[in-house]
């Protein structure tokens, strides 16, 4: 339900926006051109060179991280590399076991189908789809009633891709179908340095070394963001007729965006002040945070909260949220000393 949770005023959200179509010639089209996620990619390379070999499908492969990590770019890439055909598709799109079908139906051996968010997937598709896995068979009833009958088609071999950013949300039997599984991981800083100034020279834009160091750092470790930001701070440059874009024209052009050194923004800064004013650092419950921001509960789960835990500003216990040392220091705000006695926080 959250996944679709988006800010349209929002720059630096994670969700992919519709309404800015993602420049596909900025995406990799094969594994040495796509940097980052180090040993996971290595291990890729191996299955991808192990199923050419072998003139076989590979083995169903689960992606599994936050949005904007480059997922449905890595399964174009396994395709590519393979060298066959790519269907893509998403699991709240895949209503009825016949939409299942008529994916499945139409592929040739060995291609690639891409279901991304297939935690979404209902119920009777994840059955259906569960023989399509293993043994390459569809299993439907046709008619109703007395007169129903089963019907049982041979399905070509391919590669199921499927993609999450909720991998708890996946049923045991459908993780367990995958023989491959990859975690993607933030990026590093000097990984979006890299990613940025080759989109740069793929945009025509002049960056800097020093400009992409400040992006990238704004950037939440994540390269959807990374681009994003870097054509936001384009348009400010190309406005003030700028030649190039150094730290200090990056520097200007994110903070009249709003979004500071750590890569936060009005809506995150909104949060913690709010914990720590109002709640005294906490905890305090999802619920109440809510009702006194005036946001619904998964804008604040999916949108607000995810940088905010992983980067250490808040702590999410069974009581509640709250405020970390990292969170008061900060907000330049003292430390409610009961706060953190005999805690870890």
């Amino acid at each position: 339900m959250g996944d679709n949770i988006q800010n349209p005023n929002r720059l630096i959200q994670m969700e992919e926006d519709k309404s800015i179509a993602t420049d596909n010639s900025l995406r990799p089209k094969i594994l040495k051109e796509f940097i980052g996620q180090g040993d996971g990619k290595n291990n890729l390379k191996t299955f991808i060179s192990s199923a050419s070999k072998r003139l076989a499908a590979m083995d169903h492969t689960l992606l599994v991280g936050p949005p904007g990590l480059g997922k449905t770019t890595l399964a174009q890439i396994i395709a590519n590399e393979l060298g066959v055909g790519f269907r893509s598709t998403s699991g709240p799109v895949i209503n009825k076991s016949g939409d299942l079908a008529a994916l499945l139906t139409n592929l040739n051996p060995r291609d690639v189908l891409f279901i991304d968010e297939i935690h979404r997937l209902n119920s009777i598709v994840e059955e259906v789809l569960y023989p399509a896995m293993e043994d390459f068979q569809l299993d439907l009833m046709i008619g109703e009633g007395p007169s129903a009958r089963s019907v049982r088609i041979d399905l070509p071999e391919f590669t199921l891709v499927g993609a999450t950013t909720r991998s708890g949300l996946l049923t045991t039997p459908l993780r367990d179908r995958f023989g491959i599984h990859m975690r993607m991981e933030f990026y590093t800083h000097i990984e979006l340095e890299e990613i940025l100034l080759k989109a740069s020279l793929k945009l025509k834009i002049n960056l800097s070394k020093e400009g992409a160091n400040e992006i990238a750092f704004r950037s939440r470790g994540t390269p959807r963001i990374a681009g994003r930001l870097l054509r936001r701070v384009r348009d400010f440059a190309l406005v003030q007729d700028q030649d190039s874009i150094g730290r200090k024209e990056a520097d200007g052009a994110l903070s009249k965006l709003d979004i500071d050194k750590n890569g936060l923004d009005s809506m995150d800064r909104k949060y913690l002040f709010k914990i720590a004013d109002s709640y005294n650092g906490g905890p305090v419950g999802v619920d109440t945070l809510s009702a006194a921001l005036a946001d619904q509960r998964d804008v604040i789960e999916e949108v607000i909260e995810p940088y905010l835990i992983q980067q250490g500003y808040v702590h999410r216990t069974s009581r509640g949220r709250v405020l970390s040392k990292k969170g008061w220091n900060y907000l330049d705000l003292p430390l409610p000393e009961e706060n953190f006695d005999n805690k870890n926080f």
